[in-house]
């Protein structure tokens, strides 16, 4: 990537967040939470940020793609990739990751089983008189209606 036109070297923000593929303000959300240094402002000038953080960012996104926190993304910035030990801690963080997806997945595939549920019992009552069956279950707090559900007076 080329620097800057005025011959000074590094990035303005929008030229380093355009090739990093995000927005201004999310460059400047990423130093509010020290996941990117902010560059010091030379007297009278911009900041220039290096061509290095492109980088950077496009780890935290494709951590964040795999569905880590920035607050993980955070840890795994500061590990050292030189360090033995480093392998086996992001390996930790990627199998806590996994267990939860995994979870959530589940949880997922419970919610659509209680949906289709609910949506046959509507069909099979449609045109009925009383109140709609989602919104009962809902408000009985059921999952899933174990029998047909009688209509409330």
């Amino acid at each position: 990537m080329a620097a800057h036109e005025g011959g000074r070297g590094g990035l303005l923000i929008g030229e380093l967040a355009r090739a990093a593929g995000i927005s201004v303000e999310a460059v400047r959300f990423y130093e509010r939470r020290g996941l990117i240094e902010q560059p010091a402002r030379p007297y009278g000038g911009v900041r220039r940020y290096s061509e290095a953080l492109v980088r950077r960012i496009e780890f935290i996104r494709h951590a964040k793609s795999l569905g880590f926190t920035l607050a993980e993304v955070g840890e795994m910035l500061a590990l050292s990739g030189d360090d033995p030990a480093t392998c086996g801690e992001v390996q930790r963080m990627a199998q806590g990751k996994l267990a939860l997806v995994r979870e959530k997945r589940e949880a997922l595939r419970f919610m659509e089983s209680v949906l289709e549920t609910l949506l046959e019992d509507c069909r099979r009552h449609a045109g009925d008189a009383g109140p709609c069956p989602i919104l009962e279950a809902v408000e009985d707090g059921a999952g899933v209606p174990s029998a047909p559900r009688a209509h409330r007076p």
